[in-house]
């Protein structure tokens, strides 16, 4: 219960007893193990992302999605991030497209396969590479394929927030400085930094009621119509990566948060659950990982302690 107190910065709209019924709605929506099923029904993800400076960034997202619970992770990368990320792990499917002047083609054709993409980890800022992500969040978008949107990605939408606006199958991940860029994009005012709760709810009611995860000391969460907390405890440390392990878990949940339906969330946004689910199990691998190595600390050693987080917080 304690990991419960710590989890929502009591704040006006919740209380213990909110907060505990949240994480059982996370619980509600993850689909029970099962010798019956057959690989792939669990989760099949695609990280769309990584260039030869950022091939990091994609495998942690990539990774940390089969750590929840996915069974297959793909990642689109260009052609001389593919070798590197490859060997990083032999788990991951990587494709050597993302350069390539068929790029949204090559992957329009595994779109059909895939339950979620995470668009922006690791995808820098090249024009060819920004203009082929384009191509395929709107192939993604026709398939009704749901997108978790970081990083470099988040970038893309400043530059033109039409990508994405009223895609309600899309959830965005920005920290304060992509959420700044953002706001002042879409809402065309400077952030007033006075209400963090009501600058989240309506640049979500702005771009059509997307889900929105604004990443800080807590984590304010919106769709437009509500707003959902989570201040579970994590560290004082800030490594690279992390924002990486929250957007791949993201990826996951998303997709069994939208299979098991609202009733399932008792009437809640299922995304809303899936990103309340996601800032948790960051927060919590993240003050597993600190307890152990403290300031030394890496998001590899977090995406370590992802399967005894998920058990503590949703599985006991």
């Amino acid at each position: 219960f304690s990991v419960l107190e710590r989890a929502f910065s009591l704040h006006k709209a919740h209380s213990i007893k909110d907060m505990e019924n949240t994480f059982q709605l996370v619980r509600n929506i993850i689909p029970p193990l099962s010798a019956k099923k057959y690989k792939g029904q669990d989760g099949r993800i695609g990280v769309v992302g990584g260039c030869q400076e950022y091939t990091g960034a994609p495998y942690f997202a990539a990774i940390s999605a089969l750590k929840v619970g996915a069974d297959l992770s793909h990642v689109f990368c260009t052609k001389d991030a593919a070798p590197v990320i490859k060997s990083y792990s032999p788990e991951l499917i990587v494709h050597p497209v993302l350069d390539s002047p068929h790029a949204v083609r090559d992957v329009e054709t595994w779109l059909t396969r895939l339950h979620t993409l995470v668009v922006g980890p690791g995808l820098g800022r090249d024009d060819v590479l920004l203009e082929n992500v384009k191509g395929i969040l709107e192939k993604s978008k026709a398939r009704g394929i749901p997108v978790v949107i970081d990083a470099d990605g988040l970038w893309l939408i400043a530059q033109q927030p039409s990508l994405i606006q009223g895609y309600r199958k899309a959830v965005l991940t920005p920290n304060y400085m992509e959420f700044t860029r953002l706001y002042e994009a879409v809402l065309r005012d400077p952030l007033d930094s006075s209400s963090h709760d009501g600058a989240v709810l309506r640049l979500s009611q702005a771009l059509g009621n997307l889900t929105i995860v604004q990443k800080g000391e807590r984590d304010v969460i919106s769709d437009g119509d509500r707003v959902l907390v989570c201040g579970l405890e994590g560290s004082s440390r800030r490594c690279g990566g992390q924002g990486d392990l929250l957007s791949g878990s993201l990826g996951v949940l998303v997709h069994w948060a939208l299979l098991a339906g609202s009733e399932k969330t008792d009437g809640l946004n299922p995304l809303l659950v899936a990103a309340f689910g996601a800032c948790a199990l960051t927060r919590q691998t993240n003050s597993q990982a600190f307890q152990k190595y403290g300031r030394s600390m890496t998001t590899t050693d977090m995406v370590a302690e992802v399967g005894t987080a998920f058990r503590k917080l949703f599985e006991t």
